[in-house]
C-alpha cells in the first residue's frame, strides 16, 4: 500500500480527526511567513524584533504601523482549496478539530467552525495594560502608508494603549487554546498536520502527543517534515493540491 492509500484508509477509519495547520497553508493564500524576507519600507526591520512586548514598549507607533499593515494583507487574502476542503470535514459525520498556529481567519472564512487558535488573532486587538479585548473603529483601522508610524488607539476601560491580541515571542500561549489543542492531539485517531515547520514550540509539540497516544500523523509539506515514527506518513507537494485530493479520495469511499 503507497502512502496516499494509507491515508485514505486511515482517514475513513478515524472517529475523530484533529487538523494542525502552520504558515505554510497561509502562505499559498500569499500571507508571507517569518521566514519571507520582507518588502519594501518594512525590508530594513526584522519580524522578530517587532514580535515582543519590549518592541511594544519601545516604539509602540512602530508595531501598530506594522500590525495594521500585516492586518490588510490578511483581509486581501482569500482562503485557498486546502482550507476548503478542510471544511468539508464537519460534513462527514464525526468529530474533528481545526487548530492553528496562524493568526489570520482563513478558516474561519473557509467555513470551519470553532477553530483553536494557538498564537491569538491579528483580527482581534486587546489592551497591553489590562488584557481585556477591543474593538476598532473603520478610522482606526485605516490602511496606513508602508512603513508609517501610527499612535495605537486607547482603551475604552483604562485608557492602556492597544495591541494586537496575537502571542508575541516570550509569552504564553492562550491557557484555553493550549488545552483544547492538546486534547484534540491525545484523542484523535489521526492528525493532519499541515504547512508546520515543527520547530516553533510549543506547538511542535502537539504530533508528538498524538503519536503517544496513538495516532496516525499525515504530514503535508513541501518538505519532509517526519520525527521518524512509526504511523507517520508523509506526502510531499502543495497543501492547495495534496488536501482536497486526500479528502475527495476519503470521501470517495
Amino acid at each position: 500500500m503507497n502512502v496516499l492509500a494509507e491515508a485514505i484508509t486511515a482517514l475513513r477509519k478515524a472517529r475523530h480527526v484533529a487538523v494542525f495547520t502552520g504558515a505554510g497553508i497561509s502562505a499559498e493564500s500569499g500571507i508571507p511567513t517569518f521566514r519571507d524576507r520582507l518588502t519594501g519600507l518594512w525590508a530594513r526591520h526584522d519580524p522578530e524584533r517587532l514580535e515582543t512586548a519590549k518592541a511594544f514598549k519601545e516604539h509602540p507607533q512602530l508595531v501598530w504601523g506594522w500590525y495594521l499593515w500585516r492586518r490588510q494583507q490578511v483581509l486581501q487574502a482569500q482562503p485557498n482549496p486546502a482550507h476548503l476542503a478542510i471544511a468539508r470535514l464537519a460534513d462527514v459525520g464525526r468529530e474533528n478539530t481545526v487548530i492553528t498556529q496562524n493568526i489570520d481567519d482563513l478558516h474561519e472564512r473557509a467555513g470551519s467552525q470553532g477553530v483553536v487558535h494557538l498564537h491569538g488573532s491579528l483580527l482581534t486587538p486587546k489592551c497591553f495594560a489590562c488584557h481585556r479585548p477591543a474593538e476598532l473603529t473603520q478610522e482606526q483601522l485605516a490602511t496606513p502608508a508602508e512603513g508609517a508610524l501610527i499612535e495605537p488607539p486607547r482603551c475604552a476601560r483604562c485608557n492602556g494603549r492597544l495591541r494586537p491580541g496575537v502571542v508575541w515571542f516570550g509569552e504564553d500561549l492562550p491557557a484555553g487554546a493550549w488545552k483544547a489543542a492538546t486534547q484534540a492531539a491525545r484523542s484523535c485517531d489521526v492528525m493532519l498536520s499541515i504547512g508546520t515547520s515543527g520547530v516553533v514550540m510549543p506547538a511542535a509539540r502537539l504530533p508528538d502527543l498524538a503519536l503517544a497516544a496513538g495516532a496516525t500523523i499525515i504530514h503535508v509539506n513541501r518538505v519532509d517534515v517526519r520525527l521518524h515514527q512509526p504511523k507517520e506518513l508523509m506526502l510531499i507537494g502543495l497543501a492547495g493540491q495534496l488536501v482536497p485530493h486526500l479528502i475527495d479520495l476519503m470521501l470517495a469511499g
